[in-house]
């Protein structure tokens, strides 16, 4: 077996692993916005993630998505020699990789107008879902009962929310550490802290296995960057 039928066969199996993966993620992502309590009963908590502060649904649903438009780019690409899909490939990881060197910058200079953007975003997106949403309410629910937080930033996230208007005005039993019924007084007294700053005190902590797998990420998307232009040029000598 020559160098390229075996770069080419490594490439196929490889981008074949990625749009099976990315169909798994797009399979559990509608799952997820479709019946949300069932997967939480059988996976638990989803604490130590940033994924608790948005709708994790929608996320599996684009990174499944984008997963197998990669995917199958690759493999067909790498299984038809076709100079067209394997231009795209390159093209459609090298956008991905360069917006995830964006993201990291911004992370890093940026790290309060971050926080700002995302609070606000999220806060609004507590008052209107939070009791009518039920895969939302879920996951926040879950969030805050094992992380021992409430709402965003605090108990008033959850002020004027679905879930405050059809319990008579009480929050849920972690704003007030579990104490029943939570009214507005006893919330201020516990003056339990938001899940943004728990969440993000734990990504400080595992921040260097965070970083280990965003450098393992951007290693791989270069090694199929080099190999499908591998394959694009040698595609001219054949």
């Amino acid at each position: 077996m020559g160098c390229f039928t075996f770069i080419k066969v490594m490439m196929i199996l490889f981008n074949l692993a990625i749009f099976l993966g990315g169909g798994t993620l797009l399979g559990v992502g509608i799952w997820v916005a479709v019946d949300g309590k069932s997967f939480l009963d059988i996976f638990g908590a989803l604490s130590s993630s940033v994924l608790q502060v948005v709708n994790v649904s929608y996320f599996l649903i684009v990174i499944g998505a984008i997963l197998l438009v990669i995917g199958f780019l690759g493999c067909c690409g790498a299984q038809k020699e076709s100079k067209c899909l394997l231009m795209l490939f390159f093209t459609v990881v090298l956008i991905i990789f360069i917006a995830e060197v964006a993201a990291a910058v911004v992370a890093l200079v940026y790290t309060g107008l971050a926080e700002v953007l995302l609070r606000g975003v999220v806060t609004p997106l507590l008052k209107e879902k939070f009791g009518n949403d039920e895969p939302f309410t879920q996951i926040w629910n879950v969030t805050m009962g094992e992380i021992g937080c409430c709402g965003l930033n605090n108990y008033a996230d959850l002020t004027d929310s679905p879930w405050y208007n059809s319990h008579n005005h009480t929050y849920p039993a972690p704003c007030c550490k579990d104490v029943k019924p939570c009214s507005d007084v006893l919330a201020a007294e516990k003056n339990v802290t938001g899940c943004f700053k728990q969440i993000l005190e734990d990504i400080k902590t595992n921040s260097g296995v965070v970083g280990g797998v965003a450098a393992g990420i951007a290693a791989l998307e270069i090694a199929a960057m080099v190999v499908s232009m591998y394959l694009y040029c040698q595609l001219d000598h054949k």
